[in-house]
């Protein structure tokens, strides 16, 4: 433990012990002088601050320094009613300070400092809290989604968000604290005065019962003591309210109050030269201060002149600066490393396509776009890169384009103030607007406006907004370029994120028997068939069962997919009915003994009239499924699913191969066709 806590923690308990033991007037004298100084240290930092958070112990300071406080006046409250009225020489030289001999006014002035204590710092300080609390509190949705939108564009990073999101909820910590807080010094000031009123008329009572004096002197005496102890009290309790103030009604700033107030209160030269000529006109009123006031014109003036003229030479002196360091730029070696970055993925779209994303123009493509990651984590088991957004002139208006690591996958258009059309196969009426092709699927559809959405979904068109329509197609893409975004450092921190509950398997498996990079391997070949990798424990598992039998990652990834055969059968046969298309044993006897390996994987050797034939027969029996309206399936045996997968993305890259150890045992299969040399 450290000394600062153990020095803290015996100084809470005796102040507690303050309240119970008796406190010679020597000790009380040191412990005034001590409040005092802190509620000055506390005032001065409250000025020196940059940001309320650098002070993010106050509430909780706050708390201690009234608790200390309210222990003195107990404290000095006996030894006032209890020793005579002699509580010390710093509670009487207080006294004897602000009346100067005159109790009247002593009084007045003790009152007047209550009232301001009580009314105007503590009331406000306290209102300022609550509703600084309350504005916090309620901007946190739109700061929260500002740094996601900020994460998706690649403005910032993952550390940045992580940083920005911890201040955010510091802060309402802070504004939070800080209201009830505030009820601390509202009591304060309360029970203040109550101790007053108690003391003076305790004083009398007890002074005109145990005092051989007359009541005029008894009076003088405890009245005296009372102010004393009040403004004692009184005085830290005004700047502990004043710095509570200061610290709740500043926003966050990169410089001091004092250097913010003064470049605000002088910052413009020409308001003040115009306050000095008024001034100097008002000492022309009769009766006025002439000396003071022309005094007080001159200084402003001189202040503006010279605050104008600095400002002048500052520009000057800014503008030599940047032509020197433009000079100095061009002599420079151009840096052209800034520009070798390749991002990930990136989202371009012409100007017409703005308002889609202009938050403040009522655009959500951001906000869409991070449930876009969140969506392909659930759905995929991926950790979807930082997707950047940027307008691109030379697109055209309403054209956006979608780029994987500099390269453009997919293009489409929208039309940012219509909606877009879509024919379920049961429309009752024809529909107007303007003829195009959904981009996503290739389907043909219509442009509407808006107006005719509810007529649109009457005749039985289906439509999607234009944020809508660019979502799905981003979506997809992603599901289709999946391998092609799961980096090593992603497969690391999937790793990674799997040892926290399962560390005795990756111990095992990774590196000991499989690097970052035959994994990447094998997750990659299962996202690009469309598999989901968030059961990352049964992969790792079952490379771990066949590591020792086998490295080639090709193999692996069949041991994997049919250790993930409940999980592929329920994605690719969501109503366990399964409509497939199967290879004849002589076709399948061919492709085993076409298969070839090399040190880089196995291929096919065929020759190419027979991939010909396997082309064109293929291609007629998936047709014929699809005629009947049902989607196909190619079913094969486990030595030959890999290799055929690569004859059947030829004809289409969405076509599922599986092999016979891949069909869950609840699947109904029917055979559609055979595929035949």
């Amino acid at each position: 433990m450290k000394v600062s806590d153990i020095s803290f923690a015996i100084a809470i308990l005796a102040v507690v012990l303050l309240m119970v033991l008796p406190v010679p007037s020597y000790l009380m004298d040191i412990l005034l002088i001590l409040n005092i100084t802190l509620s000055i240290i506390i005032l001065l930092l409250a000025l020196y601050i940059k940001d309320p958070l650098e002070f993010s112990v106050f509430p909780t300071l706050l708390l201690i320094i009234t608790l200390f406080r309210l222990v003195l006046n107990l404290s000095s409250t006996r030894l006032i009613l209890g020793n005579q009225g002699q509580a010390g020489h710093v509670i009487e030289t207080f006294g004897n300070f602000v009346t100067k001999g005159n109790l009247v006014v002593g009084i007045i002035i003790f009152l007047i400092i209550m009232i301001i204590q009580f009314i105007v710092i503590t009331k406000g300080a306290e209102r300022v809290a609550e509703v600084s609390a309350r504005f916090t509190l309620d901007a946190m949705p739109g700061k929260q989604m500002a740094i996601d939108a900020d994460l998706n564009s690649g403005v910032i990073d993952e550390a940045t968000a992580r940083w920005r999101r911890e201040e955010i909820q510091h802060e309402a910590d802070f504004h939070g604290s800080m209201d009830g807080a505030s009820k601390f010094i509202k009591g304060d000031a309360i029970a203040g005065i109550i101790i007053t009123i108690i003391n003076i008329v305790a004083g009398l009572i007890i002074g005109a019962l145990t005092m051989d004096k007359p009541i005029g002197d008894v009076a003088k005496i405890f009245t005296l003591a009372t102010i004393g102890d009040g403004l004692v009290s009184q005085m830290p309790a005004l700047m502990i309210s004043t710095a509570s103030g200061i610290i709740v009604t500043r926003s966050g700033r990169d410089v001091t109050f004092g250097s913010e107030a003064v470049a605000q209160l002088f910052g413009q030269p020409y308001v003040l030269m115009v306050g000095g000529a008024l001034v100097f006109l008002l000492s022309l009123v009769p009766g006025l201060p002439k000396i003071p006031m022309w005094v007080l014109a001159v200084c402003l003036f001189i202040v503006g002149y010279t605050t104008n003229t600095r400002r002048k030479k500052a520009g000057e002196q800014e503008e030599v600066d940047q032509a020197e360091q433009a000079a100095q730029e061009k002599r420079k070696p151009e840096s052209v490393t800034s520009l070798l970055e390749v991002n990930p993925i990136e989202l371009f779209f012409g100007y017409g396509i703005i308002p889609l994303v202009d938050v403040s123009q009522g655009g959500d493509l951001l906000d869409r776009v991070v449930m876009i990651r969140r969506q392909c984590a659930l759905d995929l088991g991926i950790i979807v890169p930082s997707i950047r957004l940027r307008d691109n002139i030379q697109l055209g208006m309403n054209t956006y384009s979608i780029k994987i690591r500099d390269v453009e996958v997919a293009q489409g258009e929208v039309m940012a103030d219509h909606l877009l059309a879509l024919s379920t196969g049961e429309t009752t009426e024809e529909l107007y607007g303007i003829p195009t092709v959904e981009p996503t699927f290739g389907l043909p559809a219509l442009w509407i406006p808006k107006s005719d959405r509810e007529k649109a979904e009457l005749c039985g068109y289906s439509t999607v907004d234009p944020p809508s329509v660019i979502a799905t197609h981003l979506t997809e893409i992603i599901k289709r370029h999946g391998h092609e975004l799961l980096s090593r450092q992603q497969v690391q921190t999937l790793i990674e994120n799997l040892s926290k509950t399962q560390p005795a398997l990756v111990d095992e498996v990774v590196p000991k028997m499989f690097t970052l990079g035959e994994v990447q391997k094998v997750l990659g070949n299962l996202l690009r068939e469309n598999i989901p990798i968030r059961d990352i424990e049964t992969i790792i598992e079952t490379l771990g069962d066949y590591g020792n039998i086998t490295k080639d990652t090709d193999l692996l990834t069949e041991y994997v997919r049919q250790a993930l055969k409940r999980a592929i059968s329920k994605r690719f046969i969501p109503d366990n009915v399964a409509h497939v298309v199967t290879l004849d044993p002589a076709l399948e006897q061919l492709i085993v003994e076409s298969t070839r390996q090399s040190e880089h994987g196995s291929y096919l050797a065929l020759e190419p009239n027979q991939v010909n034939t396997i082309f064109a027969r293929l291609r007629d029996a998936v047709e014929k499924v699809r005629n009947k309206g049902n989607v196909p399936i190619v079913l094969t045996s486990p030595l030959v699913r890999r290799q055929f997968r690569k004859i059947a993305e030829q004809i289409s890259s969405d076509l599922n191969v599986m092999s016979f150890n891949e069909v869950d045992s609840g699947i109904d299969v029917f055979s559609e066709g055979v595929v035949k040399l």
